[in-house]
């Protein structure tokens, strides 16, 4: 995020038009400032590395390199940006390979305005963003009926302190940052902070494998509500 505070945002998506609604929206919006547009995913790597953005929105089916490959390989840059796809296809298969590919987000292409603004907002600072539908189906997949031991389900879970583990259980029912300091009683960087070492320690890119992680291991229940 640049000095003055506003979100830097790039587009990736092969319709020019789609493309410009895409700017007009976000740029009408004080905090978000787009700084580079790209027509096909082999251009997502160097409009990420000339313009260094917070987000990167990026359709999901392009002719030449799709928006799956480019994730994959905008993730493997150094410091990448956080990445929301966008799609006209509500389908799982897309949903679940964008997510293992390191996204942050997968909206719908008739996402209201407001919450295109709003989502791009909410993945710069850190949180995941999914279509609520997206959501429930996703979790669900993932989630096993009858869950197993948690050394079964990643090993990686058996690092983590218990206040970590109580973080990824608030990760996993789908809590804000500011949401889990609220219900664990800490404050909004110290969530961050276990939130961070729950990245490394599990090998994840983003708030969503986690929450998956979550799930699988039995940590939360995905009809828990928010608090």
């Amino acid at each position: 995020m640049a000095d003055n505070g506003v979100t830097r945002v790039a587009l990736v998506d092969d319709d020019s038009l789609v493309r410009a609604g895409l700017a007009m929206i976000l740029g009408a919006d004080p905090g978000i400032e787009v700084v580079g547009q790209g027509g096909d995913g082999s251009e997502a790597v160097p409009l990420v590395q000339k313009h260094r953005p917070d987000v990167l929105l990026m359709d999901v089916r392009m002719p030449g390199l799709d928006g799956i490959a480019a994730t994959k390989a905008v993730t493997s840059q150094p410091n990448p940006p956080r990445i929301i796809m966008l799609t006209t296809f509500d389908m799982d298969e897309y949903v679940f390979r964008a997510l293992e590919a390191g996204a942050s987000g997968f909206l719908l292409k008739d996402t209201p305005p407001q919450d295109l603004i709003r989502a791009v907002h909410v993945v710069a600072g850190g949180d995941a963003m999914l279509s609520p539908t997206i959501t429930r189906r996703m979790l669900s997949h993932f989630s096993d009926a009858n869950p197993g031991t948690r050394q079964d389900k990643h090993p990686g879970l058996d690092q983590l302190t218990e206040r970590e583990t109580e973080v990824l259980g608030a990760v996993g029912a789908g809590l804000s940052n500011t949401q889990i300091g609220m219900r664990l009683f800490m404050s909004e960087v110290t969530v961050k902070a276990h939130v961070s070492k729950i990245f490394a320690k599990l090998d994840c890119t983003n708030r969503v494998q986690i929450a998956i992680i979550a799930h699988e291991a039995g940590l939360t229940d995905i009809d828990q509500p928010p608090a």
